[in-house]
């Protein structure tokens, strides 16, 4: 049986003596509605993994994030996207420091959000989407501009091969398993995994159900062995058929198994 369920939360203010003024006061308000099966919903009290979006050479790279997300996973993911990445990721974020969620309402595949300061650059915009968007109930972000949007519209803001999993700094065993989306020169690019001391494990090719204009899905395996656990790189990239140049390159580090 499939039911709405309104999910609201509201930190009312709060006055505490010797911290406060009487005429000080906060207010934020949080409502998601979401739609669940089954009948009826408990508040996720373990920590759940998470994706937040930051940016690698100026495209959407997504990171992990283990947190309690209560009955608001949208308004924990934006909080830990706010919070910007770690040095180990090795990305960076076009969102402005201090910005802050004022409300996020999800109904009808749309997410309505407030923030405490607008933003305008694209590659800001692109991480939120593509951070809401990571749940079922969403397909479209509104963030005060003409008109909800999605993925399909940040494809300037989206790297030619985007790994989604594994995500830097996860720590992979042998077999393990990459996925994303790629939109390259006849759904074909290449990947090589390195360990610590930059020798090359394993190398190969990858076909994405789409591409050359119209970005498909991957999945792939990659095997390897090492003597120890130690630090890894993932590099998937194109092939330039004029020179043999790599182009589009992205890496990923890993701890290796």
């Amino acid at each position: 049986m499939r039911f709405r369920v309104v999910l609201s939360l509201i930190a009312v203010s709060l006055i505490a003596g010797g911290c406060l003024h009487d005429d000080e006061t906060t207010t934020v308000t949080v409502r998601e509605t979401v739609t669940e099966t089954g009948a009826g919903t408990v508040p996720n009290e373990a920590p759940a993994v998470l994706k937040v979006y930051f940016l690698r050479d100026g495209k959407v790279a997504p990171a992990s994030r283990a947190v309690v997300t209560g009955s608001q996973p949208g308004a924990a993911a934006l909080g830990e996207l706010f919070k910007g990445p770690t040095t180990e990721e090795g990305l960076v974020t076009a969102i402005p420091a201090g910005t802050e969620l004022k409300s996020l309402t999800i109904d009808g595949g749309v997410a309505s959000v407030q923030l405490s300061e607008q933003l305008t650059q694209d590659d800001a915009v692109a991480q939120i989407v593509y951070t809401l968007t990571q749940f079922p109930t969403v397909t479209r972000v509104d963030v005060g501009a003409d008109a909800p949007v999605g993925r399909a519209d940040f494809e300037n803001e989206t790297p030619a091969i985007l790994v989604e999993s594994p995500v830097p700094a996860e720590e992979v065993e042998p077999g393990f398993e990459v996925s994303g989306t790629a939109n390259t020169f006849e759904a074909t690019f290449e990947y090589e995994l390195k360990d610590a001391a930059g020798k090359v494990l394993k190398k190969d090719f990858v076909t994405a159900t789409s591409g050359s204009g119209t970005r498909g899905t991957f999945e792939f395996t990659v095997p390897y062995e090492v003597a120890q656990a130690q630090e890894g790189t993932l590099t998937v990239f194109e092939v330039s058929a004029a020179n043999g140049s790599r182009t589009h390159e992205s890496s990923i580090p890993l701890r290796l198994r």
